[in-house]
C-alpha cells in the first residue's frame, strides 16, 4: 500500500463513484457530484460518458474544480456517464491509474469505476498475465474488465456476474456500456453506493451528499450482493451471489462520510455527536475547555461538550486554503505542512485544562504535533481523546491504512501512547461504546454488523493476496514509469 499524506496521520479514504443515466448534461452532473465527494478522493478524477456512438472520456491528476468546468457539455456529450475520485491504495499514482478505465470488448464498450480494494487481486492478476492478458495499469479495478473479456458467457451482464463471483474483498462499482448504466456492490456491502433519481434520470453515487449538490432525490442504497442495471426501460435488480448478512465499513461513521450524508438511514453528523456523549461517558476529565482537532473531529467534540457540561471552544483553526501536501519526504517538510494547516488560537487555551478531541489516531505523528502545538499555546493540562476504539490492525478493502508496525496503538501500550503523545491523559472510545453510538444495542460477535477489523481484527472475508510471504507480495506489477 501506498502512503503520500504522512503528515495528515488519518486512514485516507478507498475513492469516490457517481453515474447518471438519461440526463443530457450528464457531464455536469457528474462533475457536481464527484465535486461533493472531493473528500473520498484528492489524487485524481475522471470522468467517461456515451453520446450514442462514443464513448468521450477525460482524466486528470488533481481536484475536479481544476479540470472540470466552463464547455464541459462540449467537451464530454452524453445522456449517461460515470465519474471517479482518486486515492490510490493500489496502483501509484499515474495517469494510466486514472479511473474511469475503458476497453472495446466483443459486445462494444465497457467503462467500470471502482471504489474498494480487492484482496485477491494479485492472485487473478498474474494468473491472467501467465495466461496471456496485456494490463495497462497497476490498478485492481483492470482485473474485473479482463475477466469480463475472458468470459465464457453469452450475455454482458452474465460475464459481469462470473467477472464478480471470482473477485474478492470490498467494492462499490459503476459501469458504462452503450446501453446500460450499472451499479454493484460487494456481497456484504462494505464499501457504500446509493440510487438517486434526478427528473426521469438515475443516478448512483458513494454518498447522499452527491444526490443533495444536483438536486436529486434520495431513493434508497444498493443491498449487499446487489447489481443495479439502469436502461431506458427503468431500473432492474439483480441478486449475484448467495444471500449474506450485510458488514459495511464502520469507519463511513468514524470519519470517510461527509457529516451532512446518510448512511443506513442514520445522520452521520448525529452518530459523531453521540460517539462524543459516549466518550465523554467513558473517559471523562476535569478539565475548563473540549477542543477538537479540525474538521474531522467537531462533531464529537460537540458531544463531549454536551455530556461532560464542559464548554466548547475553537482551539485550533484550520486553514482551508493550504494545498494537500503529497509527497513531503523529511521530517521537517512534514512538520511544516502540519503548521500551515493548523493554527492555535491562544485565548482559548492559555492557562487552561484542555480536553482534545480527535476522530482516531493511526500512526500518531499529527497527534503529537498538535499536543506540542497546543502546549506551546499555553495549554495547563492536555487530555487527549479518540472517538473511536484504538486502531491495531490494518485494512485490506480500499483504505489506505498504515501496515500493523506502524499503527500507534498496536505498537505501543497505553502508557507508552500517553508517554510518546506527552499528554496528561489519553482516552478511547470503547468498541461496545461505538456501536451503541450508531444505533446498535450490542455488537454481534459472531456475526458482527459492521466491517470492523482495524479495531478488532475480525477480518470479514478471506486475505488471499496477504497470506503469502513479504517476497510473495512485492512481485513487481509493472515496469512502466510515466509519471
Amino acid at each position: 500500500m501506498i502512503h503520500f499524506d504522512h503528515d495528515d496521520d488519518k486512514p485516507r479514504e478507498e475513492c469516490g463513484v457517481f453515474g447518471i443515466y438519461g440526463n443530457n448534461e450528464a457531464s455536469l452532473y457528474t462533475a457536481l457530484g464527484l465535486h461533493a465527494l472531493q473528500h473520498r478522493g484528492q489524487e485524481a478524477c475522471g470522468i467517461t460518458t456515451f453520446d450514442g456512438k462514443r464513448f468521450p472520456s477525460e482524466r486528470h491528476m488533481g481536484l475536479v474544480g481544476d479540470h472540470f468546468g466552463g464547455d464541459l457539455r462540449t467537451r464530454l456529450p452524453g445522456y449517461a456517464a460515470i465519474g471517479h475520485n482518486r486515492y490510490s491504495t493500489q496502483g501509484r499514482p499515474m495517469l494510466r491509474n486514472i479511473q474511469p478505465i475503458f476497453a472495446d470488448l466483443s459486445f462494444g464498450g465497457f467503462a467500470v469505476a471502482h471504489n474498494g480494494n480487492l484482496t485477491n487481486s494479485r492472485e487473478l492478476r498474474h494468473q491472467l498475465v501467465r495466461d496471456g492478458a496485456i494490463f495497462q495499469s497497476t490498478m485492481d479495478t483492470e482485473v474485473i474488465l479482463h475477466l469480463v473479456a475472458r468470459s465464457s458467457k453469452p450475455r454482458f451482464l452474465d460475464r459481469l456476474v462470473d467477472a464478480l463471483q471470482q473477485i474478492e474483498g470490498g467494492y462499490a462499482l459503476v459501469g458504462l456500456t452503450g446501453k446500460k448504466l450499472i451499479g454493484a456492490r460487494d456481497p456484504i456491502g462494505l464499501r457504500p453506493l446509493v440510487i438517486g433519481k434526478l427528473g426521469t434520470a438515475y443516478v448512483l453515487a458513494s454518498e447522499t451528499c452527491a444526490l443533495d449538490i444536483i438536486g436529486a432525490e434520495f431513493v434508497r442504497e444498493v443491498e449487499n450482493g446487489e447489481l443495479v442495471v439502469i436502461t431506458d426501460d427503468g431500473i432492474e435488480s439483480i441478486r449475484a451471489f448467495p444471500p449474506r448478512a450485510s458488514s459495511p465499513c464502520v469507519f463511513e461513521y468514524v470519519y470517510f462520510a461527509r457529516p451532512d450524508s446518510i448512511v443506513q438511514g442514520r445522520s452521520i453528523y448525529e452518530v459523531r455527536r453521540r460517539m462524543g456523549h459516549r466518550l465523554a461517558m467513558e473517559t471523562p476529565a476535569d478539565a475548563d475547555v473540549v477542543v477538537p482537532v479540525p474538521d474531522s473531529g467537531v462533531p464529537a467534540a460537540l458531544g463531549y461538550s454536551e455530556a461532560s457540561g464542559i464548554p466548547f471552544g475553537m482551539g485550533i483553526i484550520r486553514n482551508h486554503y493550504v494545498g494537500r501536501t503529497f509527497i513531503q519526504p523529511t521530517n521537517v517538510g512534514r512538520q511544516a505542512a502540519i503548521s500551515k494547516k493548523h493554527s492555535p488560537n491562544r485565548p482559548v487555551l492559555e492557562g487552561k485544562r484542555v480536553i482534545l478531541v480527535d476522530d482516531s489516531i493511526v500512526r500518531g505523528n499529527t497527534s503529537k504535533k498538535i499536543v506540542q502545538m497546543v502546549r506551546e499555546a499555553g495549554a495547563k493540562e492536555i487530555h487527549l481523546r479518540s472517538a473511536s476504539p484504538p486502531i491495531i490492525n490494518p485494512d485490506f478493502y480500499g483504505i489506505d491504512m498504515a501496515a500493523k508496525s506502524e499503527l500507534f496503538a498496536a505498537i505501543h501500550t497505553h502508557e507508552e501512547m500517553v508517554r510518546e503523545l506527552k499528554v496528561d491523559s489519553l482516552g478511547f472510545l470503547s468498541v461496545p461504546g461505538l456501536y451503541a453510538a450508531i444505533g446498535e444495542p450490542v455488537r454481534n460477535a459472531m456475526q458482527p454488523q459492521f466491517a470492523d477489523h482495524c479495531f478488532t481484527g475480525d477480518y470479514p472475508t478471506s486475505l488471499v493476496d496477504h497470506q503469502h510471504d513479504e517476497s510473495d507480495k512485492e512481485r513487481q506489477l509493472s515496469l512502466l514509469d510515466d509519471t
